[in-house]
């Protein structure tokens, strides 16, 4: 009886030790799986300011996606977001997603009046919780993700952006697969 009663209390302390380190595992979850250029996009919820649809990213799989977080206060983002408007016009029709979640929490109204004013087309997205911040780990707005068809980061920007110079097209060009005189000739 005494053996049995050590086996127990060994097994307890194991399945103590292999908690612990389970807990601290997800607790450090952000430094051991950082969203970074090679990993996989997390997946996000946010509602469509345009129809009120819950939106997540695997609705978007298979597309080439342009995510961009941002706020309708953010200076940076007011000066990048003509430049995403004219990427999308440039390769929207190509197969680019631009997909723009903003994380205003005075709600969708002051959202819409920003998309108003600068005439946007492409998708935004409202989360007023704003946890898409914490899960693609932002460490300031805008911060934008450019993901490839298999869902992975292959560019992370962090700050304002002109979307539209050759260099970003070039990349975009590239993941749609669209020749840049191919392209031309379309033109």
């Amino acid at each position: 009886m005494t053996a049995s009663r050590g086996q127990w209390i060994a097994v307890a302390i194991i399945l103590t030790i292999l908690g612990g380190a389970l807990t601290i595992g997800v607790a450090l979850s952000d430094d051991l799986f950082p969203v970074a250029v090679g990993s996989r996009a997390p997946d996000f919820r946010a509602v469509n300011i345009a129809s009120g649809d819950t939106v997540e990213l695997a609705d978007y799989e298979g597309e080439v996606v342009l995510l961009n977080i941002w706020a309708t206060w953010c200076a940076p983002c007011r000066q990048e977001m003509p430049s995403m408007e004219r990427l999308y016009q440039e390769l929207g029709p190509e197969g680019l997603k631009v997909v723009a979640i903003s994380v205003d929490d005075l709600g969708q109204g002051i959202v819409q009046e920003f998309v108003d004013e600068f005439d946007l087309t492409f998708e935004i997205l409202h989360d007023e919780s704003q946890k898409v911040e914490l899960t693609y780990q932002t460490t300031g707005l805008p911060e934008s993700f450019v993901i490839d068809r298999h869902g992975v980061i292959v560019k992370k920007e962090i700050g304002a952006v002109e979307w539209d110079l050759p260099a970003q097209q070039a990349l975009v060009r590239r993941l749609l697969g669209v020749d840049a005189e191919e392209a031309s000739q379309h033109d």
